[in-house]
């Protein structure tokens, strides 16, 4: 979440004023016409030795397709806007690509917000409505909270998550209780100086059950230098 998402910043951290995304384009707008380009995508998210055993989804009419099996537990795909904060400008913006790569526990829980708000942005929700189903599977445990040691990739090089700027640094997520937003500093030495984790403290609205730390690292997925800090 898109996580992103994330993160799409991953799509949860960067929401940068644009052109205005009111409304959702028409689907094909979102999709990726070359399925293996996407697969691509997906695995750019994480080192080749990670995401050459991982498992692949890729979006399509219908909702997110399994393109590849994966033998170590870790899924990929990209997730578009709609993975973004409730508020977040590009929430609607078509060219969102979050190529992301969750490892099993994140599979297990987090992966499932992503599809549950694609499941109901393809049959047509709008985002008022999702918000409050979202809510609602929350309350009923139809969106658990994020198993311990949840985490994700978002190293690629090719991710598109607002249109400026288009990205933001390679980094890990680590999904951990909501409750561990409110004491981010001492238990994580979130923010501080020096401290490479990052937590986003802006009042955006993100009803999910997990608090996301954000550990940027120096290269992208293919090895080539990241953005200097």
């Amino acid at each position: 979440m898109l996580r992103t998402i994330a993160l799409f910043a991953s799509i949860l951290v960067v929401g940068i004023a644009g052109p205005s995304y009111a409304r959702m384009a028409p689907l094909d707008q979102y999709l990726i016409a070359d399925r293996q380009v996407e697969v691509a995508l997906a695995r750019s998210a994480a080192p080749p030795a990670i995401s050459r055993h991982a498992a692949v989804l890729v979006l399509t009419a219908t909702g997110y397709d399994t393109a590849a099996p994966g033998t170590n537990g870790f899924t990929c795909l990209v997730e578009r806007g709609w993975t973004a904060p409730f508020d977040n400008p590009d929430f609607w913006n078509w060219k969102l690509r979050g190529p992301i790569c969750y490892n099993s526990a994140a599979t297990r829980t987090v992966l499932k917000d992503s599809l549950l708000r694609t499941k109901w942005v393809l049959a047509g929700v709008g985002k008022t409505e999702m918000l409050d189903r979202l809510r609602a599977a929350i309350a009923s445990k139809q969106l658990p909270a994020a198993a311990p040691g949840s985490m994700a990739y978002m190293m690629s090089k090719a991710q598109y998550l607002g249109d400026a700027p288009k990205s933001w640094y390679p980094h890990l997520m680590l999904y951990a209780p909501t409750a561990d937003a409110a004491n981010a500093g001492e238990s994580w030495g979130a923010n501080r100086r020096g401290s490479p984790v990052v937590l986003d403290t802006s009042d955006h609205v993100v009803p999910e059950p997990w608090t996301i730390f954000y550990v940027p690292v120096s290269h992208w997925s293919d090895g080539s230098a990241g953005p200097a800090a």
